[in-house]
């Protein structure tokens, strides 16, 4: 089942849509929709792993700055370090 929404766009991108759209022979409604999609997948995904993270921090699971600024400065280095965990 699909709603309407109405989206107010800048006159530049509303035309490089309808060229889209065009040459795709999509319509400007199904690739307005697949983006939305798209970004609002990348975010919630971002989100969770924002969340992970901050789950894991409040469970003392971290590295030190220090730790990780040592391992960065031992690359391309002979006896270059192994990634801290």
């Amino acid at each position: 089942m699909t709603e309407i929404l109405s989206v107010r766009l800048d006159a530049t991108v509303k035309k490089r849509l309808e060229a889209l759209a065009k040459h795709s022979r999509r319509s400007k409604s199904f690739l307005a929709a697949e983006a939305i999609a798209a970004f609002v997948q990348a975010e919630e995904r971002e989100l969770g792993e924002i969340r992970q993270g901050l789950k894991e921090l409040d469970a003392g699971q971290a590295v030190s700055h220090e730790r990780v600024s040592t391992w960065l400065r031992s690359w391309g280095k002979p006896g270059e370090g192994k990634a801290p965990r």
